[in-house]
């Protein structure tokens, strides 16, 4: 199973950026899906979800300027990030299929990795 995330980069404080994700078909209308991010020394943590039915959450330090998105197939997922910061720098993984979205370790698909770096 493959997903495929593009979009990273490097930005300035303040910033925005906007990761994407293409999923295959088998997950698109089965699955919920998100965005997960492991900064260095710093364990993986869940950013965004959403599930089958359209219904997103947000971690608390990316509420209000970050949103996750699908498209109507459901096979391309989004992840608008404004206002960036330092402390957003990491690696952001796509992740897909979880009994519990808020979990990144329930995941049982994940993306290659896209680097985010955030500067002063």
């Amino acid at each position: 199973v493959q997903l495929v995330e593009s979009g990273g980069g490097s930005v300035q404080a303040g910033g925005s950026l906007k990761l994407s994700c293409a999923a295959p078909e088998f997950i698109a209308g089965n699955c919920g899906m998100g965005w997960a991010r492991q900064a260095p020394g710093k364990e993986r943590e869940m950013v965004a979800s959403i599930s089958r039915m359209g219904t997103s959450t947000y971690s608390d330090p990316v509420k209000g300027r970050f949103t996750i998105s699908r498209d109507n197939t459901g096979k391309w997922l989004y992840l608008q990030m404004n206002a960036l910061k330092t402390e957003d720098t990491a690696v952001y993984y796509c992740v897909a299929c979880s009994a519990r979205l808020l979990l990144a370790s329930e995941y049982r698909y994940w993306g290659q990795g896209t680097q985010v770096t955030v500067s002063s």
